[in-house]
């Protein structure tokens, strides 16, 4: 059985994990405070509590993980705490990822951070999957279902960059 790794797990992210778990995945969420937890356990997905912004704290989960999911479109913070969760933050973690058992990365964010990611991809072989933010709080059944397969494509071992042609947005 995969494990798929979700970091911002949040409405969607909570339903794409309920998504996973019907597809016989095992679900690990995360949130960067401890009420978030409760909200992730009560979905059926084991809770964690990790934050973008230090990533040696999603590192620590990976051990297990085939596909890490980090849906950092919506992520809130100061304009410069997201600057470094897109930028040097994720950076770190993607180069770390190529001494864990992750097979496949799907990450939603900045255009900045999806080049971090597509080069992190080339270099270490890592199959990625970058798509542009549905800045939509609410989990739509359409976008859930492009979710899970992004997720399914990564384990797959294929990627794609933000701008491809396969990239028809959300």
């Amino acid at each position: 059985m995969a494990r798929a790794l979700i970091v911002g797990c949040g409405c969607r992210g909570r339903e794409l994990g309920g998504r996973l778990l019907a597809d016989g995945w095992a679900v690990r969420g995360t949130s960067r405070r401890e009420e978030g937890l409760a909200a992730i356990r009560a979905a059926g997905i084991e809770p964690a509590l990790a934050d973008p912004d230090r990533p040696g704290t999603i590192l620590e989960l990976v051990n297990d993980v085939a596909v890490l999911v980090l849906l950092l479109g919506n992520a809130t913070g100061s304009e410069e705490e997201l600057t470094a969760i897109h930028g040097p933050r994720l950076e770190r973690l993607m180069e770390h990822l190529v001494e864990t058992p992750v097979r496949g990365v799907v990450y939603e964010g900045t255009e900045g951070g999806a080049e971090i990611v597509a080069t992190a991809s080339r270099t270490w072989r890592i199959p990625a999957r970058s798509l542009a933010p549905n800045l939509s709080k609410a989990p739509d059944a359409e976008v859930i279902d492009r979710l899970a397969g992004e997720v399914r494509a990564a384990l797959a071992g294929e990627s794609k960059e933000l701008n491809s042609d396969k990239d028809s947005g959300n």
